[in-house]
C-alpha cells in the first residue's frame, strides 16, 4: 500500500519516540543467535524472546542459561534486556514456573499447541491438563503468551485462528477472568474484536508483515516462500482490520515482530521453514504504516507505551530517532556470526524501498 500524497505532504522530517521494546522475537541459539541477536537490540531496549529451541525452554535453569548465551552474543554497548519465557508443556512443573517469575527469570509463559509452528512438537495437547498451571498464574500475575491456532488437519489453515478462539481462548478466558493473557501475532478481523471486547486483561501484538502483506503475497510471481510464516497471513480484509487496529491508539494492541528467522537454504527446501526475518528494519516497516493511516502520532503508543503498561514494567526513557529518508532493503543480508563465519538471511522488504531510516541514540547511523 502506497502513501497517499496527502500524508507524504503532512509527514514530519523526522520522528523521535521512546526507544521501543519488542514482545515477541525468536533470537534462535548458536551461531544463529550470535548473527540477529544484534539486530534487535539495534532498534529495541527489551523483547520477549521466544522459547522453542531444540530442546525448548522448559526450566527456570534453562532460562537463565540461554539469558546469558544471548547477553553474550551482544555488542557490549547495546543496553539491551531479554524477557525470558517458559515453553508450556503437559508436565509443566507450576511451582518451578511460580519459583522463576519470582525470581525475575521468567517474565511469561508461551502456550503452543502441539505441532502448530516451528519447534512445537513439545507443545501443549490438551489445554485441559494446564489448569493448575493457569490458576497459579493467574494468582501470581503471571502473563501467559498464546499461538492462538487449533491444528486439527479438518481445519482449514486460514481458519485455524479463528476456530481457536472459540473452542479454546474464550473459555479459558472465562475460567480465569483475572489471567492476563496476550494473543500473539494475531493475523484476522476476529482476533480483533475477541480483544476489542475482552477486556483489561487481554491485549494483542501485532507484526510488520500482517500490516504490510496478505496471503497473495506467498503466490505472486510464483511460490514466495520468504512470505511464508505462521499463522500465515490471511485475506485482505483482515489485513485492514489490523492496521485499524494497529492505529487506534487503543492499548490492548502492541508491537510484536514475530521475527523469525531461518538459513536461506532452510526456507527455499522441499519443506520450507515458517517464519519471516524483519527485526533489522522492523520500527521503519511499523513507521511507514502509520504514515500511510496518517497516524504518526500514535506509534510512540503502540511501539513504546502500550506493552510496558500491559506487562506493568517502566517505560524506557532513552530515545531513537527516525529520519524520513528513503531507503532500499537489501535483497540478502549476510551477517556475522560471531564464530568467522556469516549467516545469509533474507530480509522482510528485500528490494523495497521504505519511507524512514533508524538512526541510533545520539545521532549514530546503523551499521
Amino acid at each position: 500500500m502506497s502513501p497517499s500524497p496527502a500524508s507524504i505532504e503532512t509527514s514530519p522530517p523526522s520522528l523521535s519516540l521512546r526507544r521501543p521494546d519488542d514482545w515477541h522475537v525468536h533470537l534462535r541459539d548458536g551461531a544463529m543467535l550470535r548473527a540477529v541477536a544484534p539486530t534487535t537490540a539495534r532498534s529495541f531496549a527489551r523483547a520477549i524472546v521466544m522459547p522453542n529451541l531444540v530442546p525448548p525452554v522448559t526450566t527456570t535453569a534453562a532460562a537463565q542459561a540461554y539469558r546469558q548465551r544471548i547477553l553474550e552474543a551482544l555488542p557490549d554497548h547495546a543496553g539491551f534486556q531479554p524477557l525470558m519465557t517458559a515453553y508450556l508443556c503437559d508436565g509443566t512443573d507450576p511451582e518451578d514456573l511460580a519459583a522463576g517469575f519470582r525470581q525475575g527469570v521468567f517474565t511469561a509463559c508461551k502456550l503452543y499447541p502441539a505441532h502448530a509452528t516451528t519447534n512445537s512438537a513439545a507443545g501443549v495437547s490438551d489445554l485441559a491438563r494446564l489448569e493448575p498451571v493457569f490458576a497459579t498464574m493467574e494468582s501470581i500475575g503471571m502473563p501467559l503468551l498464546v499461538h492462538g491456532e487449533v491444528t486439527d488437519a479438518c481445519v482449514d489453515i486460514f481458519d485455524r485462528e479463528a476456530v481457536f478462539l472459540e473452542r479454546h481462548l474464550d473459555p479459558l478466558v472465562r475460567r480465569h477472568p483475572g489471567l492476563k493473557v496476550v494473543l500473539e501475532h494475531i493475523t484476522t478481523e476476529q482476533s480483533v474484536a475477541f480483544v476489542e471486547g475482552a477486556g483489561a486483561s487481554v491485549a494483542a501484538t501485532i507484526t510488520p508483515h500482517h500490516l504490510h502483506i496478505n496471503r497473495n503475497a506467498m503466490f505472486r510471481g510464483g511460490l514466495r516462500p520468504d512470505f511464508y510464516c505462521l499463522p500465515v497471513a490471511k485475506r485482505e480484509r483482515h489485513r485492514l482490520a489490523l492496521r485499524r487496529a494497529a492505529v487506534s491508539g487503543r492499548p490492548c494492541f502492541f508491537l510484536g515482530t514475530d521475527s523469525a528467522p531461518h538459513a536461506r537454504a532452510a526456507k527455499e527446501s522441499a519443506c520450507g521453514c515458517a517464519g519471516i526475518f524483519n527485526a533489522p528494519w522492523a520500527i521503519e516497516s511499523y513507521a511507514q504504516v502509520f504514515e500511510e493511516e496518517q497516524a504518526l502520532e500514535r506509534l510512540q503508543g503502540f511501539a513504546s507505551e502500550h506493552g510496558p503498561r500491559f506487562y506493568g514494567l517502566p517505560q524506557n526513557e532513552e530515545q531513537i530517532r527516525l529520519v524520513r529518508e528513503p531507503q532500499r532493503i537489501p535483497e540478502l543480508v549476510r551477517l556475522d556470526d560471531g564464530a568467522g563465519g556469516t549467516v545469509a538471511l533474507v530480509p522482510f522488504h528485500a528490494g523495497d524501498i521504505l519511507n524512514w531510516r533508524l538512526e541510533a541514540s545520539g545521532g549514530e547511523d546503523r551499521p
